[in-house]
């Protein structure tokens, strides 16, 4: 009878946790989203699991989702006090 400790592990090169999940080390690196471009995901450690595709911070092992939420909400803000300047200098 085969147990659970019987199975291989998985090799984990970048050292990050597992999935919160489904708690398996099977992940790959995302390299760019709708939300954060080339930038966010690597600001976030951004993984997806490759056995349930659930997406998550890998070195924390937990949601990105206030992460994300802080990150659009940041370089929206920023945009619009940009906007705001220019249009007060007359340049919009």
């Amino acid at each position: 009878m085969a147990s659970i400790l019987d199975e291989p592990i998985a090799p984990n090169p970048h050292h990050y946790r597992p999935c919160y999940h489904c708690n398996k080390i099977d992940y790959k690196k995302v390299t760019t989203t709708w939300w954060g471009g080339i930038l966010g995901p690597k600001l976030l450690n951004h993984v997806k699991c490759n056995n349930c595709g659930t997406t998550y911070n890998g070195k924390t092992g937990q949601s990105n989702l206030n992460a994300i939420l802080f990150y659009t909400g940041s370089i929206l803000l920023v945009t619009m006090f940009l906007l705001y300047g220019l249009s007060l200098l007359g340049l919009l």
